[in-house]
């Protein structure tokens, strides 16, 4: 099966080894995404609620990218480095997601690149 690789100018480019997200027929994997800025590729200012923000923001960019939105994601992946923030991102994801929601786990780890709060990778269905 064919791969085609997803990249776009509205979202963060690659700072390593890796592309933005790869299309397999009709599933996308998008690579972890932190709050970084596109345009300046530098750290959002602000609290954990503007990261998570930027994160979902840069999310959705890919997305739209290889023809989907965040609706179509059927997993999504947060990484976070203080679990005490899982209830920001519930709320935050609510403005950015509509029912029924996508699988996803949570996960606590010591530290992220450019020492972000958060990243989030995600798995997209399209049909």
């Amino acid at each position: 099966m064919a791969r085609e690789i997803i990249a776009t100018d509205m979202a963060p480019q690659a700072i390593g080894t890796y592309s933005q997200a790869v299309k397999v027929g009709s599933s996308v994997y998008l690579s972890g995404q932190i709050p970084l800025i596109p345009e300046t590729m530098e750290m959002v200012d602000g609290d954990m609620e503007a990261q998570i923000i930027r994160v979902f923001d840069n999310l959705s960019a890919v997305a739209k990218a290889a023809g989907g939105d965040l609706n179509d994601i059927v997993k999504l992946n947060v990484f976070l480095t203080d679990l005490s923030h899982f209830p920001l991102v519930n709320e935050v994801m609510a403005r950015y997601f509509s029912q029924p929601y996508p699988a996803r786990a949570a996960i606590g780890v010591a530290s992220l690149p450019k020492a972000a709060g958060v990243e989030m990778d995600a798995v997209m269905a399209l049909d």
